[in-house]
C-alpha cells in the first residue's frame, strides 16, 4: 500500500480533486440553476443587487459555466501549471469570500476543505515553479 501511495503526486490528487468538485457544481449549475438559487440567499444585499441585475438563473448558469472552464484547465494535463495556479488561485478567492460573506453554516462548512485544497494546490506549484530548489536537511 505504501509504494501506491509513494507514486501519486500530490499535485494530480488535489487537481483531481478540485476538478471532480467543480465538475459535478458545474454541470449542475448549467442544468438546473433553480436548484442553487437557496445559495445566494444568505449573501449580503450588494451581492443579492448586483446578482439580480443579471437575473438569478442567468448567474448562476454563467457560475456554471466558469466552473467548468476550471475543470478544463484542472484535469487537462497539458494546460501550463501558471494557468493551474490562477485557477487555483480564483478557487480559492471564491471559496475563501463565500466564507467571509455567508459566514459558516451547515451548508458552508465544506468550503473550508476547497480553500485548504486550492491553497494546498497554490503553495505546491509555486514551490515548483520556483527557480531555487530547497533542500531539507536529512
Amino acid at each position: 500500500m505504501t509504494k501506491w501511495l509513494e507514486k501519486i503526486s500530490v499535485e494530480w490528487v488535489l487537481r483531481l480533486g478540485l476538478g471532480l468538485t467543480h465538475l459535478y457544481s458545474g454541470l449542475d449549475l448549467v442544468r438546473h440553476p433553480s436548484a442553487w438559487t437557496w445559495a445566494l440567499r444568505p449573501l449580503p444585499e450588494f451581492m443579492r443587487t448586483l446578482i439580480g441585475s443579471v437575473g438569478e438563473e442567468q448567474y448562476l448558469r454563467a457560475q456554471g459555466a466558469v466552473e467548468l472552464i476550471f475543470v478544463v484547465v484542472l484535469l487537462a494535463w497539458f494546460i501550463p501549471r501558471k494557468y493551474v495556479f490562477a485557477v487555483a488561485s480564483l478557487i480559492f478567492v471564491e471559496m475563501l469570500s463565500i466564507l467571509i460573506l455567508v459566514g459558516i453554516k451547515g451548508d458552508t462548512f465544506r468550503d473550508i476543505g476547497l480553500v485548504g485544497a486550492a491553497l494546498a494546490l497554490m503553495v505546491l506549484l509555486k514551490k515548483k515553479s520556483s527557480p531555487q530548489t530547497i533542500h531539507e536537511s536529512r
